[in-house]
């Protein structure tokens, strides 16, 4: 014959169970808070800044591209010095020798390479970022700021040290 249970073991059971749940929420936040996180850097800002001005962002990008042209020329990249090179014009193809402009390049795992050059050299509305070189092989973001006038915009590209081609993003 089986003993029958008087129902005291029930209130133990729950109380473990809570405990355990409590434990596994403890443990996530503690595995999480030592994970290395990357910021986002597609508007050259931290992604909460990027976020709450997303919407400005985009219109002075639409306001921009209403009125220049910007084009990535840039023949080539790698761990030797590279040039990184950007053509600006107006709607009309007259070109643009008055702007502002400044890129970062960062990988897209880590912010171990991050870089940022400033104050290109310009002639006819082609503007050279000399010296650039690139320290691993792979994927690379290049984000470039453009800012004529009260107008700006970012322009943002993937670029590949193994091959030519470059794809905005």
């Amino acid at each position: 014959m089986r003993k029958q249970s008087n129902g005291r073991i029930w209130p133990y059971i729950i109380g473990g169970a809570i405990t355990l749940v409590f434990g596994f929420c403890v443990a996530t936040v503690v595995v999480t808070s030592k994970a290395h996180i990357q910021q986002s850097d597609l508007y050259m800002t931290d992604y909460q800044s990027a976020d709450a001005k997303a919407n400005e962002y985009i219109k002075a990008k639409i306001a921009f591209d209403k009125k220049y042209n910007i084009e990535y020329i840039t023949e080539k990249i790698g761990a030797e010095p590279s040039a990184v090179i950007y053509k600006i014009t107006d709607k009309a193809g007259n070109p643009v020798d008055n702007a502002q402009i400044s890129i970062a390049i960062s990988r897209p795992e880590t912010a171990e390479f991050n870089k940022t050059f400033e104050n290109p050299k310009s002639e006819n509305g082609v503007y050279t970022f000399s010296d650039v070189r690139f320290p691993k092989v792979g994927v690379w973001n290049i984000i470039a700021k453009v800012k004529i006038g009260n107008d700006s915009r970012f322009y943002n590209i993937k670029a590949d040290t193994r091959i030519k081609e470059a794809f905005e993003f």
